[in-house]
């Protein structure tokens, strides 16, 4: 019996409940402007590594900076962390400017490989600019002890950083790590994974001790809706989206049931709009696009000469320049699609919207209403009411003044399935005059 229970015991100590699960690291990729989509992004892969008990979660990070805004709610995701967050500045010739050098500041450990780059944080921020030097100075001088609260938090180089929001100063990978901003300069994951294995790290609650080494690293994905949302919110596509919307929306006013341009227009016009939301905005710059189109409309009403076609064209131009106001050129438009976009939006109200007002503007040529202005030929005496031939058919007709027989008449009026006619000066002979004639 005591056998028995010692082999139970046994087999007990080697099941698989008593063996320690294998660690794992969740790896994500943060690439491109920061905005509104990468809050979601880190702020959901936070959420996924606290519940299925990550060692740690890694940001592999290249970016020219973003949102100012965007930047600060992905730091308060990461300060509340009960998972260890390591930002990672990978691959060779990535970068971490502007809101990058935030983000990795931020981080329980910062990383950066070979050949990468920090620095350039000056501040950007949604609503078109600063304007004026009072507010620009509040905004940096706010920036500064943002940054500096973030280094010290995690006795980093604090000097360093407010450099890098003042003066824009940006280092190598080898320069940060000489100067205390960042904690290791690796080359490649599975390496950083090596360096940081047995560290102990304060989290939220409490602390932790990081087992990376044999560590299975699972990388995650941004969701395929979260990379769509984050494809339309670059600035040219933004833009276009809601150039093509205007176009749909104002040629279904102009054509009504039409239908396609309307709905693809007003969708074009909503996902556009959310986009650019998502970026500094000047609206002094959408008003003068709303006033370009305008301008444009009315020039195929209005007779000006050319002058409001001119003036949209110039309104649109100088509108989309300012749209998006920011010194970094990865958040302005592109001149090479503003200018494409403008010439498109003088040839859409020249042919496009142009076509379709003279076609509302044009007498009907078929059906009942076809008839009007149309000539026939009385078929009987017609002294009020008579019977006449219109396009080749019988109708019965009515006119004020007396109409013999093969005279030629005109519709001025159509009434139910009665036509008014009226007498015209020239006389059509009739088929049998035509019979007994030879020459």
């Amino acid at each position: 019996m005591r056998c028995f229970l010692y082999i139970i015991i046994f087999a007990l100590s080697f099941s698989p409940a008593s063996v320690d699960a294998k660690a794992h690291v969740n790896v994500i990729k943060l690439i491109g402007p920061i905005g509104p989509v990468s809050v979601r992004h880190i702020s959901r892969a936070i959420e996924q590594a606290e519940a299925d008990t990550a060692e740690c979660l890694v940001i592999m990070i290249d970016t020219p900076g973003g949102l100012l805004e965007s930047t600060q709610m992905i730091i308060k995701d990461m300060l509340a962390a009960n998972v260890p967050v390591v930002v990672y500045v990978a691959p060779s010739g990535a970068g971490a400017g502007s809101a990058g050098v935030f983000i990795t500041m931020s981080a329980h450990i910062a990383a950066m490989a070979p050949g990468t780059s920090i620095g350039a944080a000056h501040p950007v921020g949604i609503g078109g600019g600063i304007a004026d030097s009072t507010m620009a100075d509040k905004i940096e001088n706010f920036t500064v002890s943002y940054i500096r609260s973030i280094a010290e938090k995690h006795g980093r180089n604090a000097d360093w950083a407010e450099q890098a929001v003042r003066k824009s100063v940006a280092i190598t990978s080898q320069e940060a790590l000489e100067l205390n901003v960042i904690d290791l300069n690796v080359s490649t994951l599975d390496s950083l994974m090596i360096r940081i294995d047995g560290l102990i790290i304060h989290v939220l609650e409490g602390q932790k001790v990081l087992r990376t080494r044999d560590a299975e690293i699972r990388m995650n994905e941004m969701p395929w809706h979260y990379d769509i949302l984050n494809t339309i919110s670059n600035p040219n596509i933004a833009y276009l989206l809601m150039m093509l919307g205007f176009y749909g929306v104002i040629y279904e006013f102009i054509n009504p049931g039409a239908i396609f341009p309307g709905v693809v227009g007003g969708i074009c016009v909503i996902v556009g709009l959310f986009a650019l939301q998502t970026l500094p905005i000047n609206y002094a710059g959408l008003m003068l696009i709303l006033l370009g189109i305008g301008l444009f409309a009315a020039e195929l009403s209005v007779v000006s000469g050319g002058i409001l076609a001119v003036g949209g064209l110039i309104a649109t131009t100088l509108g989309s320049m300012m749209l998006i106001d920011s010194p970094y050129p990865f958040l302005r438009i592109s001149m090479y699609v503003i200018i494409p976009s403008v010439i498109a939006t003088a040839l859409f109200f020249t042919f496009a919207v142009g076509f379709a007002l003279k076609a509302q503007k044009r007498a009907p040529t078929t059906g009942q209403q076809g008839l009007i202005g149309e000539t026939g030929i009385a078929h009987s005496r017609i002294d009020l009411l008579g019977q006449a031939i219109v396009h080749g058919e019988y109708w019965s007709v009515e006119s004020e003044t007396p109409i013999e027989v093969g005279e030629s008449l005109q519709v001025i009026e159509l009434n139910g399935l009665k036509l008014k006619v009226q007498r015209t000066d020239r006389r059509t002979a009739t088929p049998e005059s035509e019979e007994g004639t030879h020459v």
